[in-house]
């Protein structure tokens, strides 16, 4: 029997001899992977439902009930105070009244910053407080993406002219302990967002600083000189580039400061500064 007839016999028959060719394999696998695939939806699909039952979605602020996952509730939304012109085009503090483009505050214009422009997407109230400490203390880096995406409407324009994203680092010993860097969550999600490269190890904390929280502007400043080195290989890829460096909160701006005039020694051309929220009201200091 020829080995064409042996095959399709084989085929038939289920002799163990036959070797069907790779058009009839993928003729009969096509539509078994077809079932397992639409089999698998479903058990997903049955998984998720049973999930919403038993653990139904809750906001992440005030832990409510959620009609759908990956949002707030109304109450919470329509608390939250996003940051929008005007503002100061170099700090991002709001403004009461609006005077122009390119209108510069006081402290702007009395003690300007060494990077170029900082953007944040919300003030820090209440509710932007209790999304911080869950991202940062709680472990809910599913909410990354979502600060994330306010972030990256709030500084487009600081954004559009980057060539790298930078996250302000901690120390490896804090990192040891937290298992992961708020910063860089929020950093790598923007990098993603905007379509920008992410340099994770560009700076190094060299310094084990204590916490910034109850200490005054001047010894917040005084907390982290010399906290911050560029990262040698990173130097070389970032002499001359714009970069935006990303963290969660920015309160007085020493931190960002320091970073910023870190970057700038190691040769970068320009630092803007990206955070979820900045303080606004005089004496409101993250706890």
């Amino acid at each position: 029997m020829p080995a064409h007839d042996r095959a399709a016999a084989g085929i038939a028959t289920g002799a163990p001899d036959a070797v069907p060719s790779r058009m009839d394999h993928d003729a009969v696998a096509e539509p078994r992977h077809n079932v397992i695939t639409a089999a698998g939806g479903l058990v997903r699909a049955a998984a998720r439902g049973l999930l919403r039952v038993a653990l139904p979605p809750l906001c992440p602020s005030c832990r409510g009930p959620l009609a759908d996952a990956g949002g707030l509730c109304a109450r919470c939304w329509s608390q939250l105070a996003f940051i929008t012109r005007p503002y100061c085009e170099r700090l991002g503090t709001p403004l009461a009244h609006d005077a122009g483009p390119g209108i510069l505050s006081g402290e702007a214009v009395a003690n300007p910053p060494a990077y170029g422009r900082a953007r944040a997407a919300v003030q820090y109230d209440d509710v932007a407080a209790s999304l911080v400490h869950a991202l940062k203390y709680g472990d809910r880096l599913d909410l990354a993406p979502m600060l994330a995406r306010w972030m990256a409407v709030a500084g487009r324009d600081i954004v559009a002219d980057a060539d790298a994203i930078v996250p302000v680092p901690l120390h490896w010993r804090r990192l040891w302990m937290r298992r992961f860097n708020q910063s860089a969550a929020l950093g790598a999600a923007i990098g993603r967002e905007a379509g920008r490269p992410f340099v994770f190890d560009a700076l190094r904390r060299v310094k084990p600083t204590p916490q910034q929280v109850g200490l005054s502007r001047d010894a917040r400043a005084a907390n982290v000189q010399g906290a911050f080195r560029l990262d040698a290989a990173a130097q070389a890829r970032l002499r001359g580039r714009r970069v935006v460096l990303v963290d969660d909160v920015l309160t007085s701006g020493a931190t960002v400061e320091a970073c910023a005039r870190a970057l700038m020694r190691g040769g970068v051309a320009a630092v803007g500064v990206l955070v979820f929220a900045r303080v606004v009201k005089a004496g409101s200091i993250p706890i």
